[in-house]
């Protein structure tokens, strides 16, 4: 009887929270009022507390509002763009402090991040990268100074040493603060917008990435003029819109599986044989790689052996230049492939479009973007030129005024007039007399701008300018009337125009081709040579011992060991396998192996197939406790089998014929051949054999 451990019993625990299952906890015997009891060895829960119970508290709701506070913040105002605008917060951020503060000169970097951190609650250090960031895409930003290499990777200069400016694209196509809807600043000293006019696709010009809680987005970048071209087709009409990315780093593209921006491309490098032959020469790199990294990739593979080479040189500056250099005999046709296949010569990039949409994350294709980005350019323009038409029908209203107050000389009945008040009625009752020529009421407001004109105005009044003043801007008028009255004959022109001022600056840099599939295993036949030594129990590529076969990465090689195990592994550098392995070579699921094994003084015969395996795991092919006596991995056509000698014992030799056993799996127990000790087992006639002094031809029994 076991002794109990004496000392003071514990006291339930209370304060340790209850487990939450996700399901309702049945009652026990039916009685829905039992609390559930405890299971023998557990100690009974706290009064109040039952297993499954969900918590709610003050803790509780203070995490999960907290958490859905910060994963909306990261969502919505910092990793995903919007689509009305196409721009992260941090850009729009950026974009409008170098409009408030643009006078055609470049700032330092340093004081457009000071200017931003008054609206971005954020360091200088991110808003210094997305500068730098939209500088290098050259579309809206103008950088001098040193904004980093984008084939290399290099990074920016200290922002207190470079400078940049808007451009004239983003400074005519995004800003108009007449139509822009502002909002208070973080901390409510200022006013920022909440999405900027563009009148520019600029979420596929650019395109984004980030990631969020929960979701991330990569949206590629696209030819500006193909988009404007894709609008234009849009706003004619058109249902079918092209469009594929077009990156800045150049190379070549397969977009057979892209499927509208949420599906994935492969991206190459642009690489040439050089004339003397053992020279590869990369001129372009695919998207999403630097020359650092694209250098390091050959380098790996080349260590792995996947790629004989000589040296590599880096010459890139403005343009890449890298030179691999292969070794004497190579074939330079191989090793361009072999480039494309083992390193980032070639690469798949996924995308992915997730944009916020009325303060929602949306997932669309980059079609609808551009649709959606064509209406709002429409509606922009329809803003602009309603601004426009009333800015133009108060300035025809007002000239009209000033004509009529000079020409019939209304200012001279404010001369008698005693009070403030009587001058404004004058006025008024005046300019009244003439309502058939204006366009609307006169206003005191009115009055004040006509009672403001100076003396030395009315007395240099010209009639004849103004005249001419109010012609053209009746001219204007009708302008904007019949632009409003169509506009997407209106909107058409305006993309047209745009194309045409900056479409050259902007040309396609990655050409759009079809990829020929690289075998990777074709090209790494002969990447290994396994030896196996026998002596000291090791198998590996870089072990010593009898050369076995030549493999690749790709390969899989069987290991068969004496007592009927067998593994699959890739190929090794150095695997310590015992001395006791009887089989290392090439894994074929469907190839026949033939077995001959002891177990408990019987000795069976099998020919099998080991089928499927996986990788790394020990499998067994004869019962635990066997001896494997004879393993093949061809069709012998006899077994010549020698017994040991034993008391009484008649026949010493058997031939058997291994093709009367039926192939079964890798578990069968095989035919029994045999209760006698067996000596040896040969697959050709050993010198000495006397047909006449054997026995019968062996028979394996099938039980």
């Amino acid at each position: 009887m076991s002794a109990k451990k004496k000392g003071r019993p514990r006291s339930p625990r209370r304060a340790d929270p209850p487990v939450t299952t996700g399901q309702t906890e049945l009652p026990l015997n039916g009685d829905e009022s039992a609390p559930p009891q405890p299971e023998q060895g557990e100690e009974p829960a706290a009064e109040g507390w039952r297993l499954g119970d969900r918590i709610e508290g003050p803790l509780k709701r203070l995490i999960d509002d907290n958490f859905l506070q910060y994963a909306s913040y990261v969502i919505r105002d910092r990793a995903i763009p919007d689509l009305d605008d196409g721009l992260k917060p941090v850009q729009r951020r950026i974009l409008f402090s170098l409009h408030e503060n643009d006078d055609g000169k470049f700032i330092k970097v340093a004081n457009i991040a000071g200017y931003c951190m008054q609206y971005h609650p954020h360091g200088n250090v991110s808003i210094e990268d997305a500068l730098v960031s939209l500088a290098n895409r050259q579309f809206l930003i103008e950088g001098q100074g040193n904004f980093g290499n984008l084939y290399t990777g290099d990074p920016a200069a200290a922002s207190r040493y470079i400078e940049c400016r808007l451009t004239d694209l983003a400074r005519t196509e995004l800003f108009d603060n007449a139509i822009t809807r502002f909002v208070p600043s973080y901390d409510g000293r200022r006013k920022e917008p909440v999405a900027l006019p563009a009148k520019l696709p600029l979420l596929l010009m650019q395109g984004a990435e980030g990631i969020a809680v929960g979701l991330s987005t990569r949206i590629l970048p696209h030819n500006f003029g193909e988009l404007l071209k894709a609008q234009i087709n849009i706003l004619q009409g058109k249902k079918r819109i092209e469009l594929l990315p077009d990156f800045p780093q150049g190379g070549l593209m397969d977009p057979t599986e892209y499927d509208k921006g949420n599906g994935k491309i492969k991206v190459r490098a642009v690489i040439e044989i050089a004339k003397a032959g053992n020279t590869l020469l990369i001129r372009e790199l695919p998207f999403g790689t630097t020359t650092d990294g694209l250098i390091g990739s050959i380098e790996d593979a080349a260590r792995k052996k996947k790629i004989k080479i000589r040296s590599i040189d880096d010459f890139t500056a403005e343009r890449v230049e890298i030179q691999v250099h292969l070794v004497a005999g190579e074939d330079p046709e191989k090793a361009l492939k072999a480039l494309f296949a083992f390193t980032q010569c070639e690469m798949s990039v996924s995308a992915r479009a997730i944009v916020i949409h009325e303060n929602r994350p949306r997932e669309m294709d980059v079609e609808s973007i551009l649709r959606y980005g064509t209406q709002r350019l429409v509606a922009i323009l329809k803003d602009q030129m309603e601004l426009e038409r009333r800015r133009l029908l108060d300035e025809l209203h007002f000239k009209t005024l000033a004509q009529l107050f000079v020409e019939h000389r209304i200012y001279k009945r404010i001369e008698e007039c005693e009070t403030y008040r009587d001058v404004q009625t004058a006025v008024l009752d005046g300019m009244n007399a003439f309502r058939e020529h204006l366009r609307r009421d006169v206003t005191l407001d009115d009055v004040e701008k006509l009672l403001a004109i100076q003396i030395k105005r009315i007395s240099r009044f010209d009639i004849h300018k103004n005249r001419k003043e109010i012609g053209d801007i009746v001219a204007g008028l009708e302008e904007v009337e019949a632009k409003l009255s169509d506009l997407t004959a209106t909107s058409i022109q305006y993309v047209k125009d745009l194309l045409a001022k900056y479409g050259k600056a902007f040309p396609r840099r990655t050409r759009v081709t079809t990829f020929e599939q690289v075998e990777r295993k074709a090209l790494a036949t002969d990447e290994f040579r396994l030896h196996w030594d026998r002596e000291r129990g090791y198998v590996g590529h870089e072990s010593e011992g009898e050369e076995v076969f030549s493999c690749s990465s790709y390969d899989r090689i069987l290991l068969v060991w004496s007592d009927g195990t067998f593994r699959v592994i890739p190929p090794p550098d150095k695997l310590f396998v015992d001395m006791h392995l009887l089989h290392v070579g090439p894994f074929d699921r469907v190839r026949e192996f033939l077995a001959v094994y002891s177990l408990g003084g019987v000795t069976y015969l099998k020919r099998f197939t080991f089928g499927g395996a996986i990788m790394n795991r020990d499998y067994e092919f004869a019962p635990r406790g066997s001896n494997v006596l004879f393993l093949s991995d061809g069709q012998p056509s006899e077994l010549y089998v020698r017994y040991k000698p034993a008391k009484n014992q008649r026949i010493h030799r058997q031939v058997f014929d291994p093709a009367k056993v039926p192939v079964r799996g890798v578990k069968s127990k095989g035919n029994q051949i045999t209760v006698k000790k067996i000596a040896s087992i040969d697959t050709q006639k050993p010198r000495g054999w006397d047909r006449g002094k054997s026995g019968p031809r062996g028979v394996a029994l099938d039980f």
